[in-house]
């Protein structure tokens, strides 16, 4: 068909009833441009999903099962993707910072107790940014005596490294808390990998806490530097985990130490003997004295891992990282209720129901934390003193307990 403009008119001038190409299938007519588009609607659902976590390709098959099918749903898979690029675009449309830091000045109109620093280099280019809300300057000024510090996440497309500074709630799970350490909060202790720049730099600004070295990356640094020993039926990690782990008594240490480098031959090894200098930072006979509440590793949660992970995937940018951060916070910021909540529905079970003091903490302390005491004072009932001598200046006591090997000095 031709047709020109007349007179402000369009005529038609030549029409040809014969088709010059292939009719498209009734089947396929949804593909059509001029069939499709995303509604006011079905935008405001494929926000909604990305808002929760779920995948474009999981998204478009709800929406195609509840529409009927894909041919009743009015876009394609494509249309979605590029509406999400779209929006995403819109949303940088101040560049990167300056995207960042219209999104700090929202949250804190919410918050006026949000807080945000940044640290800019000699170009007075943005390096470091920091941030913190409310709920987490309160959670650490509760929980914030041990302090684990994970800089592990750098798997951005940017190379941004993110520090996460978690712990320990009255629950025992993970809380995450991005807190200034201030004069009137600082931790007793905090663990980290073993990397030298941030030894050194706590040394300097808190020279008073106990810096304690993550267990997981010192195992997995030994796996790098000591992979050769633990081929075929090699025991050396299983005699390494013990001098980490299994050992209460220094001197005991130090021969077990002793032995093992004399069993596998690795008096010279740089790396074994840097790991042994610092060893009160490490070996559980060594932090008797630090308090750690149990803390051993940075790695506090694999589902803590696995989360903070999924939103540092190189195809975010750094809002849509933010949006993914505060989901993982409020998910495990309801876990803890979810906690609060089934401690008010269940009755801890007393191993010794006749003892006042496991009764009076079992109305007092958490389910999780009463447990653990609970384990520690069945085995203090379960102690006996096996040899004496009471003859010295120090008292000198051998401990061992019912049905378990093992004994204990205690020097008194």
């Amino acid at each position: 068909m031709g047709v020109k403009h007349v007179d402000n008119m369009y005529k038609v001038y030549e029409f040809i009833e014969e088709h010059n190409h292939p009719l498209h299938l009734l089947e396929t007519t949804h593909m059509l441009a001029s069939q499709r588009k995303v509604t006011e609607v079905q935008a405001y659902e494929i926000d909604l999903a990305e808002d929760v976590g779920l995948k474009q390709k999981s998204t478009f098959q709800l929406s195609s099962i509840h529409a009927g099918g894909r041919d009743g749903l009015g876009y394609t898979i494509l249309d979605a993707k590029n509406y999400i690029r779209s929006k995403r675009q819109r949303s940088m449309v101040y560049g990167e910072i300056g995207s960042l830091m219209r999104y700090f000045q929202q949250q804190l109109s919410k918050n006026p107790s949000f807080y945000h620093a940044n640290q800019m280099d000699l170009e007075e280019q943005i390096t470091n940014v920091f941030c913190t809300d409310a709920r987490m300057l309160i959670d650490y000024e509760y929980f914030g005596d041990v302090v684990s510090l994970d800089t592990t996440y750098c798997t951005n497309r940017a190379h941004r490294p993110l520090a996460i500074f978690s712990g320990f709630n009255h629950h025992r799970g993970t809380v995450i808390f991005v807190a200034r350490h201030t004069r009137k909060k600082r931790p007793l202790t905090i663990f980290t990998d073993q990397d030298q720049a941030m030894a050194k730099a706590l040394h300097e600004v808190m020279p008073e806490i106990f810096h304690g070295l993550c267990t997981w990356h010192l195992m997995q640094n030994g796996i790098k530097h000591l992979g050769n020993l633990m081929k075929d039926v090699s025991h050396f990690l299983t005699d390494f985990k013990r001098c980490m782990y299994g050992i209460d008594d220094e001197t005991e240490f130090e021969e077990s130490w002793r032995f093992l480098l004399e069993k596998y031959n690795v008096h010279e090894n740089t790396w074994l003997q840097s790991t042994y200098n610092i060893k009160q930072k490490w070996a559980a006979c060594y932090m008797k004295n630090a308090f750690t509440l149990g803390m051993r590793s940075t790695q506090l949660s694999e589902s803590v891992n696995s989360d903070m992970k999924s939103c540092m995937t190189p195809d975010l940018d750094i809002m849509q990282f933010f949006k993914h951060f505060e989901r993982v916070l409020e998910d495990k910021r309801y876990n803890e209720l979810r906690c609060e909540f089934e401690a008010r529905q269940k009755l801890p079970r007393l191993k010794l129901e006749s003892s006042p003091m496991l009764r009076q903490l079992s109305e007092i302390y958490t389910p999780t934390v009463f447990h653990l005491f609970q384990m520690e004072f069945v085995l203090f009932a379960a102690a006996y003193i096996k040899y004496r001598n009471e003859t010295q200046p120090l008292f000198e006591y051998v401990v061992g307990l019912i049905d378990k090997d093992g004994e204990w000095k205690c020097m008194m």
